[in-house]
């Protein structure tokens, strides 16, 4: 059994950590408010962001940022994407060899970094990092569901040795070494669920769906290749697998989002409403950016940001993305 920091304590941070502890892992998870950490310690509960599941009597919370990693083998960071940065400097700064995993999916605000870009600017060529990604959502992991998630590394025995240490019967791990591919679909299938939502939303019904995650697939497809990417990956947990659930599941905040726009409610609204970072929001215009530089045609994801920013009404977008020139399928 392993010593793990988990940096986090939202809804997935808490559900891994907890099914981790109670799978005999040494599991301390990290809370930067200290009056959140008294409260999960008084109530054995994280009853913000994940209530209704008793904490494990061998979960350490902790506030104090160095008795969180002290003599941890691995820092699980579980913040969204704004918190990585800060997070990983300050891994680095106070425990410089210890490897790292993330669970944040979307590209850094501002640089357009994916995660384990940034993750090089801090961490040693030496020291293991890599991405916890794929299809989960926190309740049902910490329901103890069936789940299987990828674990995408560019040292692959790294990817290996820690999806081998985390598995167990009821969260399986798949080791891969395109982080690039697996980072790409964890960011793009968030722009894509709220296109999901919105479609869904309009009453558009299953075809329209089924079509709009297919050519969703293509745009993630052709935007990892022009980074490095395998379309192969694309394939898997991390890209279908994840973009099926977040598009399609009622607990995807994304998704939940594209429902509310198509309502006609505005974005701070929903985003009020919602209590939680819906990561699609935040990365469309990155992506956006990144695909234009590229060359890299997104026509849904174009669509998504034109309405998130106003410029379009939802059945307008749609209605564009329908009447675009016939082309080969690609």
């Amino acid at each position: 059994m392993s010593r793990i920091a988990v940096i986090g304590a939202g809804a997935w941070g808490t559900a891994l950590a907890n099914t981790y502890a109670a799978n005999g892992h040494q599991i301390a998870l990290w809370t930067i408010e200290t009056d959140h950490a008294e409260e999960m310690r008084a109530e054995r509960s994280n009853r913000r962001y994940l209530p209704d599941f008793p904490l494990e009597a061998g979960l350490v919370i902790a506030h104090e940022f160095a008795d969180a990693c002290r003599d941890a083998e691995l820092v699980l960071i579980a913040t969204p994407v704004a918190g990585l940065r800060p997070t990983l400097k300050r891994v680095a700064a106070e425990f410089p060899a210890l490897p790292a995993l993330w669970v944040c999916k979307g590209f850094e605000a501002g640089t357009g970094k994916l995660p384990h870009e940034v993750a090089a600017e801090f961490l040693a060529p030496a020291v293991g990092r890599g991405a916890l990604t794929g299809p989960s959502f926190a309740q049902e992991v910490a329901a103890g569901l069936p789940c299987a998630i990828t674990l995408a590394s560019a040292d692959i025995e790294f990817a290996r040795y820690w999806a081998g240490q985390l598995m167990h019967p009821r969260l399986r791990l798949y080791a891969n070494d395109d982080i690039v591919g697996a980072e790409i679909g964890g960011a793009v299938k968030n722009v894509l669920a709220i296109a999901a939502g919105i479609s869904d939303g309009l009453g558009f019904g299953f075809n329209a769906r089924a079509a709009l995650l297919t050519r969703g697939l293509a745009e993630i497809a052709r935007l990892s290749a022009a980074l490095g990417g395998r379309r192969d990956t694309l394939m898997g947990l991390a890209g279908m697998g994840d973009l099926i659930l977040t598009a399609t599941g009622d607990l995807s905040r994304n998704r939940r989002v594209g429902l509310a726009l198509a309502e006609g409610k505005q974005l701070p609204q929903i985003l009020k409403e919602l209590g939680h970072v819906a990561e699609g929001v935040l990365t469309t215009e990155t992506v956006v950016k990144r695909a234009t530089e590229l060359g890299v045609d997104m026509p849904i994801t174009w669509a998504v940001q034109e309405v998130l920013c106003g410029r379009l009404n939802p059945r307008d977008a749609v209605e564009q993305l329908m009447t675009r020139e016939a082309r080969l399928e690609s």
